[in-house]
């Protein structure tokens, strides 16, 4: 299998134009992915080719005593409550939620990420309206 260099050195771009942790790019049985998670001591970006699909990580969350359990975006991309215009919400104001539940999509280079809470509680303020952007590490959710 060759790998494009071309490809390898966008994405490399990408991650440091948009400040992420990692890129991914699927075209038919070739997966490669570029992370600057294991950055090596010349702080070049660390790059993995794969053929076996991946899990995504969970967000971030932070403590906050006085607004609750705060859930954070783990990508930078747009945020969607709701898996299609019209459609449920995932998450409501004053719903009780467990760890692990869908609580938003954040769409990046049009690929749909599922964002997963990372604590139970009840949602005590949605942070983001539906087709708003987010950083990452922006607080989405407040939980109970």
């Amino acid at each position: 299998m060759k790998i494009d260099k071309k490809i390898i050195q966008e994405l490399s771009d990408y991650l440091k134009e948009f400040d992420l942790t990692e890129i991914e790019i699927t075209e038919k049985d070739t997966k490669i992915k570029v992370s600057k998670n294991n950055v090596s001591i010349s702080n070049q970006p660390q790059v993995i080719s794969s053929s076996s699909p991946t899990t995504s990580s969970a967000p971030i969350q932070n403590q906050n005593t006085e607004s609750g359990t705060e859930i954070t975006s783990p990508i930078i991309g747009t945020a969607y409550h709701a898996p299609e215009p019209g459609a449920k919400k995932f998450v409501e104001v004053g719903k009780k939620i467990k760890k692990g539940d869908t609580i938003m999509i954040v769409e990046a280079m049009k690929t749909m990420n599922h964002v997963p809470s990372t604590a139970d509680g009840v949602v005590k303020e949605i942070c983001v309206k539906d087709g708003q952007p987010v950083e990452f590490g922006q607080t989405i959710i407040i939980l109970e």
